[in-house]
């Protein structure tokens, strides 16, 4: 059976504003057609919060102190919580709503498209599994999060390792396309994540903080061994060979694409109107 082939980038470390507007342009480039449907591995110069699509930054985020620690800051066109990116690798997902098997619903979608992320943590020798919340109590709190902190818990089909929640992803359907991007945790700076969050008060700070140990964990916390950037790399290359049932061939974007890019990410993702629109 021949299987599709799909395009593959390696972006390597770009900044906030450029990691945006290279996957929406994707996006854009698929629904017209001009590309095959993309996976996408990049990291983050400088380490960076990104929010979530319907986060208010103003009242989440500690913005004083996200400048003072010169982290990066960017609105994602997605969904979901907010994410400090730093050691970890990211991926995006650009396929047609359209595409042979592909669910409807954005839930079975997560399914279908994590089965890629799940293959690369077994690569790595992870018993990794997908998360289903049970309880009424854990689906309640999908639809009313407790914290602006993307790994304070699991949400449907996101991947979990010893009941700790491993990666964190959103997806967008816009123009006929499904855009999905995530975080695949290597190591987690605590401290840091937690000091560029607003809190009511300190006991509540503390709280969500014990929360997190207990529902999130970076893959070199539970390996046994360090896995670096570009054996993770490896693993999860051929974990989405292998769950989407794809060859991946490398995609070299071309000058014109790439000039698009950064268009996008000087007029949209590094302006305020963007990053503070709520």
């Amino acid at each position: 059976m021949t299987k599709e082939k799909w395009g593959f980038i390696d972006s390597g470390n770009c900044s906030p504003a450029y990691n945006m507007a290279m996957d929406e342009a994707l996006l854009n480039w698929q629904s017209n057609g001009e590309i095959p449907p993309m996976i996408r591995f990049y990291g983050w110069n400088p380490a960076t919060l990104s929010i979530g699509y319907f986060q208010r930054a103003e009242t989440e985020i500690d913005l004083a102190e996200v400048e003072r620690q010169g982290l990066g800051f960017v609105r994602r066109p997605t969904g979901g919580r907010a994410v400090l990116h730093e050691h970890e690798l990211t991926y995006s997902v650009i396929v047609p709503e359209s595409y042979p098997g592909m669910p409807n619903t954005v839930t079975e979608a997560y399914r279908v498209i994590s089965e890629g992320i799940l293959k690369g943590f077994r690569n790595l020798g992870l018993d990794a599994y997908f998360s289903v919340p049970e309880t009424e109590q854990d689906k309640e709190m999908l639809k009313s999060p407790k914290s602006s902190v993307c790994f304070d818990a699991p949400s449907w089909y996101e991947l979990v390792v010893e009941g700790r929640k491993v990666a964190g992803s959103a997806q967008t359907r816009q123009k006929g396309v499904i855009l999905q991007h995530g975080a695949i945790l290597l190591e987690l700076d605590e401290e840091k994540l937690f000091s560029v969050f607003k809190f009511s008060d300190d006991k509540v700070k503390e709280k969500i903080k014990n929360n997190l140990r207990n529902k999130a964990v970076a893959i070199n916390d539970i390996a046994g061994r360090k896995i670096t950037i570009s054996e993770a790399k490896v693993a999860f290359e051929n974990g989405f060979s292998e769950g989407l049932s794809i060859d991946l061939k490398p995609y070299v974007l071309s000058e014109k694409q790439l000039q698009e890019v950064k268009d996008i990410a000087k007029n949209k993702y590094e302006s305020d109107d963007w990053n503070f629109l709520r």
